[in-house]
């Protein structure tokens, strides 16, 4: 099996090709697009990522825009996009992989022997993580939830914190949401970390589509990023950040369903809500009040559930923390 290799970037040049990663059933190959450009000066190499959920759009589309503005002569270092990182799941339109039903997002580092989705994860770490200088993850909120236009980070005092946060800043999205060490196993920034390797990673509202507010805004955020690397020349174009939040980021643990039914939320994404708040309703087919949510502390609404049918146990929304207000429970 042909491994992509970076060093094998010829200077000056963009080019576009494809990582292989795994046989298919039909004896051809699991395989993802990959845009690379080398510039003529040495710099720092960034890696962009779309798609590692398969009904997440934002980031295949402004990838490919970011990457038609770049001109090889001016770049210094080298960008390397996978527009598409879960194409099992892209193909289907799902947010896990229908080959194996696993979620590419909660398997890394991968395995080298292991299942499509597990070799993905491998071939994305090995090949492109280990050698890269900072990583960045285009997601959103996929057709099940909402989420608002944001760039996470690391939220830490060490050197790879610190890197984080600045890199966010010069992302320029209108939230901005810190996770403080250690992160959730499985996911890319949780490999890149292990690495060493300053991360960040992007959520909007999703839902089948990508809103061309969200392209726009990933698009900018990839070359200004770039700019605050020192890959591009000139200064990010950063508008001013509406929100500061900082929690665990970790959407696996959120307010569930107590019972099944039709979810209606009396609130909205980013609503300040008090602790024993109703936060919504579950309703049977006749309308009557199965049961009501209520918020578990005082925070902000980070996520809300988009699909109103609901089965037991399944995730509602998360609240979370503004800055101010973390930094204030600290000891």
């Amino acid at each position: 099996m042909l491994e992509f290799s970076l060093d094998a970037l010829p200077e000056g040049v963009k080019t576009t090709g494809w990582m292989q990663v795994a046989p298919r059933v039909d004896g051809g190959m699991w395989r993802l697009p990959v845009l690379s450009v080398r510039g003529s000066k040495p710099g720092p190499t960034l890696v962009v990522l779309g798609a590692v959920h398969g009904d997440e759009y934002e980031g295949v589309e402004a990838i490919p825009q970011a990457f038609a503005e770049i001109d090889p002569a001016v770049l210094n270092g080298t960008l390397v996009m996978v527009p598409v990182c879960n194409l099992p799941a892209y193909e289907a339109a799902l947010r896990s992989s229908p080959v194996d039903g696993l979620n590419l997002a909660r398997v890394f580092p991968g395995q080298v022997d292991g299942t499509v989705t597990e070799r993905i994860a491998h071939a994305l770490t090995e090949q492109l993580f280990r050698h890269a200088d900072f990583l960045l993850d285009l997601h959103s909120g996929g057709v099940a939830y909402e989420i608002p236009t944001l760039v996470g980070y690391i939220h830490d005092d060490g050197e790879l914190g610190q890197r984080s946060l600045a890199a966010a800043q010069a992302f320029g999205a209108p939230v901005m949401w810190g996770h403080p060490l250690p992160m959730p196993p499985g996911r890319s920034l949780s490999a890149a970390v292990t690495l060493g390797v300053p991360c960040l990673y992007t959520e909007a509202p999703g839902g089948g589509s990508a809103r061309p507010a969200d392209v726009a805004c990933f698009r900018r955020g990839i070359l200004n990023l770039m700019r605050h690397l020192g890959m591009l020349a000139g200064t990010p174009e950063t508008p001013a950040h509406s929100l500061h939040l900082v929690g665990d980021g970790n959407l696996d643990i959120v307010t569930t369903a107590p019972v099944a039914g039709y979810f209606r939320p009396s609130v909205a994404l980013l609503d300040f809500v008090q602790r024993g708040e109703p936060l919504g309703s579950l309703l049977d087919f006749f309308g009557n009040t199965l049961a009501t949510v209520t918020a578990g502390a005082d925070g902000v609404v980070i996520m809300l559930r988009r699909l109103h049918r609901v089965h037991v146990g399944e995730g509602l929304l998360q609240v979370t923390n503004r800055l101010e207000d973390y930094l204030a429970m600290r000891p």
